[in-house]
C-alpha cells in the first residue's frame, strides 16, 4: 500500500492538512492569521513577512528565483504527524479518488486553492491575467473572490477600503499615460479609480482582467490554481515604492517595455462598468438552516471556484453532504469531523501542526460527514472551498 493510499484510508476520505505559510517581499503582515509574533519574519527579511496562509493548495507560490519548490503547497499529514506527502502528489497518484472523476478528467489536477491574505495596509492596484495572456507565460488566468470573516478581523488594518477598476468616465489614454509614468514617481493610477468600504462577513467577485487594490482587512480568498499578477500602481498608500519588475511580472519577454500590452491585459468594459457593485458584491445566501446548524453560500459568482460557510450550534451534531470535494478551514469552535478533531488554534508556531484544516474527498463529501460541536457555549464556524460545484445555482 502506498503512502497516499494509507493516508486516504486512515482518514476515511478526509485528509488532514498542515498549515501552509507564504511570505511576500512587497507586503507587511497584519498579524491576524494566528502565527506566533516571533515567526512572521522567520524565513528572513529578504523573503519578506508572512502575510498569507494557503489552503488545499497544489499551486506553487511564485516568489522569485530562490523560492523553495514546495512553497505554497499543502501537505497531507498522518494522525500522529510522522508521515506526510504533498496534496499535489496525492492527487497526481489517486486522481478521481481524491477530487472526483469529473474534475480529474477535465483538469488532471486540483484546480483551485484558497488563502487568508493578511496585510497591514492596502496592496497596489494590480491585475490578474486572463487565460489568453497567462497562456503566454505557461499559466492560466486567475479569477478570485474575497470574503472578510469577522473572526479574523479584530482590527481593520490601516486602510479597510478596496479600489476596484476605473471610474466609468476614465479614458484609455489616461490609463496609458499612468502606466508609462510608472518609473517617474507616483503614477496616480488610483486617481482614476474608486474605493469601496469593506464590510465584515461579505465579499466580492474579482474576475481576471479587473484592476483591484485590496484593502487591509484579513481576507479569505478562494481562487483558481494560478499565481499570475502584475502591479500597475507605482507608489502605495503610505509611500512604499514598487519595483518596475512587478509592473512587468508574468509578461512575455518580447512584450516587456510595451505599454500597449499592459493595456491589452485589462478587461476594459468590466473595469469601467458603472454597475460594478451590483454585479460583483456578495452577501451571504442561506442554503439551509435549522436549530442545529446553518450553511450559506459566501462566494458564488464564479463557476470555477466557490465557497460556503457552515455554522454548527453549541452541543449539536449534524451530517452534512456535498456533491463535490472541498477543503475546509476552521474559524471558530471545537469538536469533531467524523473521527478527526476540530480545533481552532489561538496561536501557531511556524512548522507546528494543527487540527483546523482538512480536505474532504468527493466520495466522503457525497456520503456525508458528521460534525459534532463539543462546546456548550461556542459555535463551530468553518469555511469550505470548492472548485466546480454542481450544487452552485446559476444567477445567485
Amino acid at each position: 500500500m502506498s503512502l497516499a493510499e494509507k493516508l486516504l484510508r486512515q482518514g476515511g476520505g478526509i485528509l488532514r492538512l498542515a498549515p501552509t505559510w507564504v511570505p511576500r517581499s512587497f507586503c507587511r503582515p497584519g498579524k491576524r492569521i494566528k502565527l506566533h509574533p516571533d515567526d512572521y519574519y522567520v524565513l528572513g527579511l529578504e523573503k519578506g513577512g508572512i502575510d498569507e496562509r494557503w489552503f488545499a493548495s497544489t499551486t506553487w507560490a511564485e516568489n522569485g528565483p530562490d523560492t523553495p519548490e514546495d512553497e505554497g503547497l499543502s501537505y497531507v499529514v498522518s494522525a500522529d504527524g510522522t508521515e506526510r506527502m504533498l496534496l499535489r502528489d496525492m492527487v497526481d497518484e489517486l486522481g478521481g479518488q481524491i477530487i472526483g472523476d469529473a474534475l480529474w478528467n477535465k483538469y488532471h489536477k486540483w484546480p483551485m486553492f484558497s488563502k487568508f491574505f493578511d496585510n497591514a495596509g492596502p496592496l497596489p492596484h494590480h491585475i490578474h491575467h486572463r487565460d489568453e495572456h497567462a497562456a503566454r507565460v505557461g499559466a492560466v488566468g486567475k479569477p478570485e473572490m474575497y470574503f472578510f470573516p469577522a473572526q479574523y478581523n479584530n482590527h481593520g488594518g490601516e486602510f479597510p477600503f478596496t479600489f476596484f477598476g476605473f471610474n466609468p468616465e476614465t479614458t484609455k489614454e489616461e490609463v496609458h499615460k499612468s502606466l508609462s509614468d510608472f518609473t517617474k514617481g507616483d503614477n496616480r493610477l488610483l486617481d482614476l479609480s474608486r474605493a469601496y468600504k469593506l464590510t465584515l462577513d461579505t465579499g466580492w467577485d474579482v474576475p481576471p482582467g479587473i484592476l483591484h487594490a485590496p484593502g487591509s482587512l484579513c481576507t479569505y480568498e478562494p481562487q483558481l490554481a494560478s499565481d499570475v499578477y502584475a502591479m500597475y500602481q507605482s507608489v502605495l498608500y503610505g509611500g512604499q515604492c514598487l519595483s518596475p519588475d512587478l509592473l512587468w511580472k508574468n509578461c512575455p519577454e518580447e512584450e516587456k517595455g510595451n505599454v500597449d500590452y499592459l493595456m491589452d491585459v485589462i478587461d476594459w468594459e468590466a473595469n469601467v462598468d458603472p454597475d460594478f457593485h451590483a454585479k460583483r458584491f456578495m452577501a451571504p445566501k442561506v442554503i439551509w438552516s435549522n436549530d442545529a446548524a446553518c450553511e450559506e453560500w459566501i462566494c458564488y459568482k464564479c463557476a470555477l471556484a466557490c465557497a460556503k460557510r457552515l455554522t454548527v450550534n453549541p452541543g449539536q451534531t449534524v451530517v452534512v453532504t456535498d456533491q463535490a470535494a472541498y477543503g475546509l478551514i476552521m474559524l471558530q469552535g471545537t469538536g469533531k469531523i467524523n473521527d478527526w478533531a476540530l480545533e481552532t488554534p489561538t496561536l501557531i508556531r511556524y512548522g507546528q501542526l494543527t487540527n483546523d484544516e482538512y480536505f474532504v474527498t468527493e466520495a466522503a463529501a457525497k456520503a456525508g460527514v458528521t460534525i459534532t460541536n463539543t462546546s456548550a457555549t461556542e459555535p463551530i464556524v468553518m469555511l469550505k472551498h470548492f472548485a466546480e460545484n454542481p450544487e452552485l445555482p446559476a444567477g445567485l
